[in-house]
């Protein structure tokens, strides 16, 4: 009887891996214990992993990427029913906090600082974000740049769910993550209201239509990429 295919064998490794830690923690992540589980011989992980430091980058790669694939899947679903930039914004904050609470393992060690940082999962993640974020600019809802706005989204999600997973389950404050995200959309977002000629309102119109305009400097084809550049510098320079 052959062997499994190496491919197999790293799949089965990474799945229990993965369930060891969700439901023991770090702690079970053993090179005995993961081998034993999976029915492989422990030279196998350091053959497919080189150590349990890359192990641990598989295993968030896999859970990461789940996580990734259904935030892909309920985006799609939130915009051929709706098409509302902003309800897919929240949707996507309150999964982020959904798999936070049901990973606390794997979301600790996502986020302590360097770890996971290259993960193309975690890169995709941001990705969705980003494109989130510039749907929420072209509605002209955005009263801040894209960058900043995926970064206060990123650093208020991220330090909501620490903050909560920090808490004893008894003592957690279910609202926590809603008054974060409603403090960090106050600072972002624009009213969905007529023009007003407010001074505050009115510069929150400003700062959104400036922020609409950036979406749609890249197919300003009749400009040079210098001049694109220039004009996105300068667009950018205005809302921050």
């Amino acid at each position: 009887m052959s062997d499994p295919p190496r491919s197999d064998t790293r799949t089965t490794i990474v799945e229990v891996a993965a369930r060891l830690l969700a439901e023991h923690g770090e702690a079970a992540l053993t090179t005995r214990g993961v081998a034993h589980a999976a029915g492989v011989q422990a030279p196998a992980i350091y053959r497919l992993f080189g150590d349990k430091d890359g192990l641990l980058d598989a295993v968030a790669e896999h859970v990461m990427a789940t996580y990734v694939a259904s935030k892909s899947a309920t985006a799609e679903s939130e915009s051929e029913v709706a098409g509302d930039p902003i309800a897919e914004l929240r949707a996507g904050w309150n999964l982020h906090v959904e798999f936070g609470l049901a990973n606390p393992t794997l979301f600790r060690l996502l986020n302590v600082p360097g770890w996971g940082r290259q993960s193309p999962a975690t890169t995709s993640g941001i990705e969705i974000l980003r494109s989130r974020v510039h749907r929420v600019a072209s509605a002209g809802r955005l009263r801040v740049s894209e960058e900043r706005a995926v970064n206060l989204i990123h650093a208020a999600g991220t330090g909501a769910v620490l903050a909560l997973l920090a808490m004893p389950d008894s003592e957690r404050d279910p609202g926590l993550a809603d008054a974060m995200y409603d403090a960090v959309s106050h600072a972002m977002l624009t009213e969905a209201r007529a023009f007003d000629t407010r001074e505050k309102e009115a510069r929150d119109e400003v700062q959104a239509a400036t922020v609409t305009f950036r979406t749609l400097v890249p197919r300003l084809s009749k400009l040079s990429d210098s001049e694109r550049t220039l004009m996105t510098e300068w667009l950018d320079r205005a809302v921050e």
